[in-house]
């Protein structure tokens, strides 16, 4: 999604991507190993960590062509967690867990907070690290973690009460552990069958200080970085959908008759599509802006995340929706498959912040 040199190596990456997910059809169910044998799940991790010293740019195609597929699994919160785990101090415990989720052994999941809320895109850090006589214990709630009940380790950011400023740390927590009485991870059933969500609990649970770990840098600005991460990566899948319905809807307009003639050829079929044609292409250019400045870290990272958010996600919804119009009855069927897509762009509006709280957000530089 960068410019210059990397865009034939995006394109092929892409393809790449469309063959494997395409196979099977939607929604595509690709298997972890296969993605691990791909180096999709690696691209970021370090080379010195058996990864490929890539960046959020080819991963953001990856998450793309996954909206286009429908895909099922747990690689966005992957993404997420491999970026939580690449700006923490270095330690062995750190690398090693860098180097499981490169080979697939290992799936960090970053939890966040509930990016349902208006409040905050995000939300920021939603669990607190108290220090007691008895040891360190966590407190706090997560609600519609994306892929945490897949996780086998969770990353929970916490605020430490170790300092006056409680700055947000990471504690590392494998999911086999948290079936602790006072460390839950709940299930939490959607329409899009597509995603699994969990609700993340800890009401005083038992942290050993090896599974804390401080960011490098700034914990503000590397809290920030991350919900624009999880902000871009939605629009990504959900740019991936609107691309999805916009290809099926010119196909089948070109071969559906009606009165003797492709419904394509009327014109009110073609002003629709072609305002789809601009929704999608209009996305298209906000998650590429946005795709790049997360990518660098520019300052503009927060801004062009929240346009790509709140654009691409709310179009996502407009697409599909008329794509079911423009199908005729078939779209309406369970056969037809559009509901899929429709179920996924209506949960991917929600995650990690809706459109009207991303808007205020860049309402907010004005005031």
């Amino acid at each position: 999604m960068t410019a210059g040199g990397f865009d034939q190596i995006h394109d092929e990456l892409r393809a790449v991507a469309r063959d494997i997910l395409g196979k099977a059809g939607a929604p595509a169910r690709p298997g972890w190993r296969l993605l691990a044998e791909a180096g999709w799940l690696g691209l970021e991790v370090p080379g010195t960590l058996d990864g490929a010293d890539a960046t959020f740019a080819e991963t953001a195609v990856i998450l793309t062509e996954l909206g286009r597929a429908a895909a099922c699994g747990p690689y966005p919160g992957a993404v997420l967690g491999v970026g939580a785990l690449r700006q923490l101090v270095p330690s062995p415990g750190r690398d090693e867990l860098l180097r499981q989720a490169a080979s697939g052994e290992a799936v960090p999941v970053a939890v966040l907070a509930d990016g349902s809320r208006d409040d905050v895109p995000g939300g920021g850090a939603p669990f607190r690290l108290e220090r007691t006589a008895g040891g360190l214990r966590l407190y706090g709630t997560a609600a519609f973690v994306p892929d945490a009940a897949e996780a086998s380790h969770l990353l929970l950011l916490a605020a430490d009460s170790d300092n006056s400023k409680r700055q947000v740390v990471v504690v590392v927590i494998a999911n086999a552990e948290a079936g602790e009485a006072r460390l839950g991870v709940e299930a939490q059933p959607v329409l899009d069958a597509t995603r699994r969500l969990a609700l993340v609990t800890a009401d005083g649970a038992e942290v050993p200080e090896t599974s804390v770990h401080r960011f490098a840098g700034d914990p503000e600005a590397a809290v920030r970085g991350l919900l624009d991460r999880a902000a871009v990566a939605v629009a990504c899948d959900s740019l991936g959908v609107s691309e999805a319905m916009l290809d099926a809807t010119v196909a089948y307009v070109k071969v559906r008759e009606q009165f003797g003639h492709p419904v394509g050829s009327f014109q009110a079929v073609q002003h629709a599509c072609a305002d789809m044609l601009v929704r999608v292409s209009v996305a298209r250019e906000l998650v590429d802006a946005a795709v790049r400045a997360v990518a660098a870290a520019t300052p503009d990272s927060p801004v062009a995340a929240s346009m790509a958010k709140a654009y691409a996600c709310a179009a996502a919804v407009d697409v599909a929706g008329k794509a079911m119009q423009l199908h005729g009855g078939i779209g309406y069927t369970w056969e037809g498959g559009i509901h899929v897509y429709l179920k996924r762009a209506a949960l991917n509006r929600s995650l990690s912040g809706s459109p009207p709280a991303h808007r205020r957000r860049l309402a907010a530089r004005y005031r």
